[in-house]
């Protein structure tokens, strides 16, 4: 069928309207809520787990052999690690990400007693007390404090306000969406996935496009610490896609336009059919890609697998600049995977052994062991 249109503007709005929502792994109810809500205007049936991923149901023709779209809602963030004696707050962060994208981040701190604003800052922060000192301190958590934009002179102070360790502290994103395309903030992993897969939804609810098989939305909330998509998978699901960022950086193929095929992980390859079906659909369908393959990544995909689910899984990805920093993407790249999503929902089931939870060898995948053709013979000089 020809390629789905997709609403950028729509895409767009509900990107910004994720970022203003803080969502730091153990802190998502409020964009459970937000996601659910809109995933029902849609027209899909929601379901939530005991605590808050969500899966929501879009029939196809039938249910055996059922295909997963995933993406995870929950961002970096930080947790209080310790009062200190200045009155400031010792942290460490949920996720892995450096100290040195930490530091001059405002921020709010989740307390019993409400919320509080505060700032990052280097231990040594300030040049007219530390003078060359506040370029040569390390780069670390335990290089950084909060402070708190309230009364808090001391531990008794910072007790008084109701702060205490564990308490979750969320970064905020600064975004800036530009007129060229180009968009700019923190927790663009993996709340333009999100975006990304709502936009998708609507393209195929607006066109009422049948597909061959159930789909079931995921959105997991514990991506960034490893958990993902461990538990949410249910047996009919066959196959898994997974929606995340590249790194688009020196040594890396992914890049800010199109949709980057990942290859691999440092899990290992991807399942071998699902991502040439997904390579060849992006030629057919003229989606401009690029293959990579990431050695210090993981995603949902993996969680999947690690946990026992025996699901034929594949990531595609929005390059990315400055992972888990400062991160910039183009909306390029999102429309590009909003198109391929479509494009492969709606596309024929090709492994209907898939349907089957165990089965014999008949209808197992076959992969290509032919040696390739070349015009060089044995005896053929390559310089003529």
């Amino acid at each position: 069928m020809p390629r789905l249109t997709i609403d950028t503007g729509y895409l767009t709005d509900q990107l910004k309207a994720l970022l203003k929502i803080p969502s730091p792994t153990g802190y998502t109810d409020t964009v459970v809520r937000h996601v659910a809500k809109e995933l029902e205007r849609l027209g899909l049936k929601v379901e939530l787990t005991r605590r808050g991923a969500i899966s929501a149901l879009r029939q196809g023709s039938r249910r055996a052999s059922a295909r997963a779209v995933v993406s995870h809602l929950d961002t970096l963030g930080a947790q209080v690690k310790r009062l200190k004696e200045n009155g400031r707050l010792e942290l460490v962060p949920i996720g892995h990400w450096s100290a040195r994208f930490a530091e001059g981040a405002r921020c709010m701190i989740f307390s019993d007693a409400g919320t509080y604003r505060g700032t990052i800052l280097p231990l040594k922060a300030s040049g007219h007390t530390y003078n060359e000192e506040v370029d040569t301190l390390p780069v670390g958590w335990d290089y950084v404090e909060l402070r708190v934009d309230a009364l808090s002179r001391d531990t008794a102070e910072l007790a008084k306000l109701g702060i205490e360790v564990g308490d979750t502290v969320s970064i905020d994103p600064q975004p800036e969406f530009l007129d060229n395309g180009f968009i700019v903030s923190r927790h663009l992993d993996n709340k333009a996935g999100v975006a990304v897969m709502l936009a998708a939804i609507k393209a195929m609810e607006d066109e009422g496009v049948a597909t061959p098989v159930d789909t079931h939305w995921l959105f997991t909330i514990a991506e960034e610490v490893g958990v993902g998509a461990a538990s949410i998978l249910t047996p009919d699901i066959a196959s898994m896609l997974a929606i995340d960022n590249g790194t688009s950086a020196p040594g890396q193929n992914s890049s800010e336009f199109g949709v980057t095929v990942a290859m691999a992980d440092q899990t290992g390859p991807f399942d071998y059919h699902l991502t040439k079906k997904l390579v060849r659909l992006c030629q057919d369908e003229d989606i401009r890609y690029q293959k990579d393959i990431f050695r210090y990544y993981r995603s949902d995909s993996a969680s999947a697998i690690e946990a026992g689910h025996d699901v034929r899984t594949a990531l595609i990805t929005f390059g990315v600049d400055a992972s888990h920093g400062y991160e910039r993407i183009h909306v390029h790249a999102l429309r590009s995977l909003a198109e391929l999503v479509t494009a492969y929902l709606t596309s024929p089931v090709e492994i209907e052994r898939d349907r089957n939870y165990h089965a014999g060898l008949k209808g197992f995948t076959r992969q290509p062991d032919v040696e390739a053709a070349q015009e060089l013979a044995s005896d053929t000089d390559p310089a003529e």
